[in-house]
């Protein structure tokens, strides 16, 4: 059995998809209700919070091989159940800021997970993402009402990655069990959001520009979903 943590988010939800179609045994643990998760038949759903022992240990039942969402705020705690169920293999869902020259307080978290995992005594595989491509669908409300989406440092690029590559990547690890390796993860072509923001306008034949707002403003924005020290990182703000 395959268990699949943060199963319903952009990434997990392919990662079912992926082991699924391969023939593989699943479960995926999310917040959602079976309903509301609405992931591929086959999958067996477990619904509640990963910080929740009894949830943890149902999830964990039988369980060989785990995809890690990283959750701060639990993580050890998860990763001990892991150790004590002795689950062969953990793939962590890293990101490529931990190779930054100054990785910030991003960086230095996902580090200690992966310091954590490395030394935990299972098989570990780590697989770091760039920027993620659905990321940009938080423009789409305002695209859609105004033609126009708002940032900081809208010359800023970044080279995004299709979430489902990241998937393809760690159900491949876990299908066949690969431990001991790390997968830097990104897309083809570096671009601003500018630039991806006039894509958008090109593929869907509508009106669509980015507004520069100061860092200060866009801060007070991102604040309501992200960490403080990550926003520090982000924008300087």
């Amino acid at each position: 059995m395959i268990l699949v943590t943060g199963a319903t988010g952009n990434i997990g939800r392919n990662v079912v998809t992926r082991l699924l179609d391969q023939g593989r045994r699943v479960r995926a643990l999310t917040l959602d209700t079976p309903q509301e998760a609405a992931l591929p038949d086959g999958a067996e759903v477990v619904s509640g919070d990963m910080g929740d022992p009894q949830t943890l240990a149902t999830a964990l039942r039988d369980v060989r091989r785990v995809f890690l969402f990283p959750v701060f705020e639990v993580f050890d705690q998860v990763l001990s159940a892991c150790v004590s169920t002795r689950v062969e293999q953990v793939v962590l869902l890293s990101s490529a800021v931990v190779t930054f020259p100054e990785p910030g307080w991003l960086g230095r978290e996902q580090a200690r997970l992966e310091t954590a995992v490395r030394e935990s005594g299972l098989g570990w595989a780590f697989v770091r993402p760039t920027y993620l491509m659905a990321n940009d669908l938080n423009w789409a409300p305002p695209l859609a009402a105004s033609g126009v989406a708002a940032g900081a440092y809208g010359d800023a690029a970044l080279a995004p990655v299709d979430e489902r590559d990241v998937a393809a990547i760690a159900a491949h690890l876990l299908t066949h069990g690969l431990t001991g390796c790390t997968f830097e993860v990104t897309g083809p072509q570096a671009l601003t959001q500018i630039e991806r923001v006039g894509i958008i306008g090109e593929v869907t034949g509508r009106p669509a520009r980015f507004h520069e707002m100061p860092a200060s403003e866009a801060a007070r924005e991102l604040r309501q979903w992200v960490p403080e020290p990550a926003v520090e990182q982000l924008l300087g703000s």
